[in-house]
């Protein structure tokens, strides 16, 4: 349905040569599960919500992770911003060791790493302080990284505001006096405020009416052209995730299942998942009969994940090794990479 609100997307975003802004190497996040004694817990096994993944992004690139709800691509993206801290694996961006950075803590360069990556959130009322109005928002980044005098917040505030969409007038309320888009785009806005090369944006147009995500998403990439930004975007609206992205990455159970160019990857899917998301897009046309790539039985449990391709026991062409041996993420006909001992 968004794909009918939104003009086509410039030139099919081709893809320039580009330096790698974001590097992510063998990432995992488990959490302990703990059996309750008298007086000690014991550790019984661990949920793995990231499975050893790693990718790319390059500077002025957008790269979509997309999969169904509890797949891992929110904690992923939180993991990468250690608002909760990897397991394992390796996170740099351009030559700053993510990891190493944080587990220092010395606040000068997290504040420094901070200012170059920023989380746009899913709900725009929840990460609004709601007690605070818009000027007192957008104002604290300002204080906080020190990069305006306070004599000029007034003026960077009005400045964000603008830039976003908002009246300038609207600094002074608060955010229950506001729609759910002109909050997001609040949202969007204390994001730019210490000039990031890097957002993440994780759902940021599922809690909103289908008109809105028209308007934020075209924000979204005007931004980019103009301050040219590198996104990192969270979701499961494959229509959105078409128009804004360079390349896609498939999550399933924690694991990378499928990487590649958008436009590959919506003409010719390899992953039977990939596939059966691709399908699920709703098409607002009640006479088009659209065949279905129908995903049967329930996610498994990450507590038991399933030996082998985690994707094989819900799989219609899996094969008896998909039960025994986990697939490679590779790309073996040089189109894009896959991780399927059975593709399409």
């Amino acid at each position: 349905m968004v794909d009918n609100l939104i003009a086509p997307a410039p030139e099919a975003r081709p893809r320039a040569i580009r330096k790698p802004l974001l590097s992510v190497d063998g990432l995992v996040k488990s959490y302990p599960l703990h059996r309750r004694g008298l007086f000690r817990q014991k550790v019984m096994g661990e949920i793995r919500a990231v499975n050893d993944i790693s990718f790319r992004l390059d500077e002025g690139e957008t790269l979509s992770i997309v999969g169904e709800s509890g797949c891992g691509k929110t904690t992923a993206a939180r993991s990468i911003l250690h608002l909760v801290t990897p397991t394992a694996g390796a996170i740099r961006l351009g030559e700053t060791d993510v990891r190493a950075t944080f587990e220092r803590d010395r606040r000068p360069e997290v504040l420094a790493l901070r200012r170059q990556m920023q989380y746009v959130f899913q709900d725009p009322y929840l990460s609004l302080n709601p007690r605070w109005s818009v000027r007192q928002i957008l104002s604290e980044p300002l204080r906080v990284h020190g990069l305006v005098p306070p004599a000029q917040w007034d003026g960077a505030v009005e400045a964000l505001l603008e830039r976003v969409g908002l009246p300038a007038e609207h600094a002074d309320r608060y955010p229950h006096e506001f729609s759910g888009g002109q909050r997001q785009r609040i949202g969007i806005a204390r994001a730019l405020a210490v000039e990031p090369r890097l957002l993440i944006c994780d759902e940021p147009v599922s809690s909103l009416d289908v008109s809105v995500r028209a308007q934020i998403l075209n924000l979204l990439a005007e931004l980019q052209e103009e301050l040219k930004l590198s996104y990192l975007y969270i979701s499961h609206d494959l229509s959105s995730v078409r128009f804004l992205s360079n390349r896609i990455a498939v999550m399933y159970l924690g694991n990378l299942v499928e990487v590649g160019e958008v436009d590959e990857i919506f003409a010719r899917p390899r992953h039977h998942y990939t596939a059966a998301l691709i399908s699920a897009i709703p098409v607002p046309d009640p006479t088009h009969q659209k065949p279905r790539d129908a995903i049967k039985g329930e996610i498994p449990s990450v507590v038991r994940r399933p030996p082998g391709c985690v994707f094989h026991t819900r799989c219609p062409a899996a094969l008896p090794i998909c039960s025994q041996q986990a697939p490679p993420l590779a790309a073996p006909d040089g189109s894009h990479a896959f991780a399927c001992h059975n593709p399409r």
